[in-house]
């Protein structure tokens, strides 16, 4: 099945605004990002769009905060990105601000803005429609490149998405994952051993039946 279609590997973004978001849920110790592997595999996709000539508008969350948390920030994740990509990376402190929106909108390719921690906001977990559209605010397309968490129905990823119809695409992160895991469950690869990780096993239980009678 090709999937590229559905990407942004099957499309050009030459003027566009692109709202994408990304998993930077890295971790970070005086200020600095100390594994930066989940930035590096979305660079593809940032470069792609920048190459496009395309305004890129990023937004990711890091850890589990209750409310505005600074140790929590993006800023270092911008810093990191900025040094990474050889060209600012503008953070929004506000995502809520119409001021930022407008910055946003004036911008000129090639062009990259990093969203402040999207759980900062009470928004997000609930996958609130409200906030769905203010983040809608900044940009002309969407593109869901962050694999760990597009099962959430969280404003940023199923929400939002409803925002931009006919203009949403998976990055070629997602469009790699989704790949992988279309042949390992429809075709006849053997032998076949899933290994499955993380802390949360309730989040995998499903997934675990539902590999139990695919593997060897």
């Amino acid at each position: 099945m090709d999937f590229s279609r559905y990407s942004v590997a099957g499309a050009t973004f030459e003027g566009a605004t692109v709202l994408v978001r990304v998993d930077f849920n890295v971790p970070v110790q005086e200020g600095r990002v100390t594994d930066a592997t989940r930035i590096e595999r979305a660079l593809p996709t940032i470069e792609k769009l920048l190459n496009d000539g395309a305004v890129v508008v990023l937004m990711s969350h890091r850890g589990r905060p209750k409310k505005r948390d600074e140790a929590l920030s993006m800023r270092p994740v911008a810093k990191y990105l900025s040094e990474r990509l050889q060209m600012p990376v503008t953070l929004i402190d506000d995502i809520e601000s119409e001021e930022a929106a407008e910055q946003v909108r004036q911008a000129q390719a090639p062009a990259v803005f990093l969203l402040e921690n999207l759980r900062f906001y009470p928004g997000e977990k609930k996958g609130d429609a409200s906030f769905a559209c203010t983040l809608a605010r900044y940009g002309t397309h969407y593109i869901n490149d962050a694999f760990g968490t597009a099962h959430r129905a969280h404003a940023s990823t199923a929400v939002v998405a409803e925002c931009f119809p006919g203009r949403c695409y998976l990055g070629l992160l997602m469009l790699n994952e989704v790949r992988n895991l279309y042949d390992a469950l429809y075709r006849d690869l053997r032998p076949f051993v899933a290994i499955v990780g993380g802390a949360k096993v309730s989040d995998k239980l499903r997934v675990l039946e539902n590999l139990i009678p695919r593997v060897d």
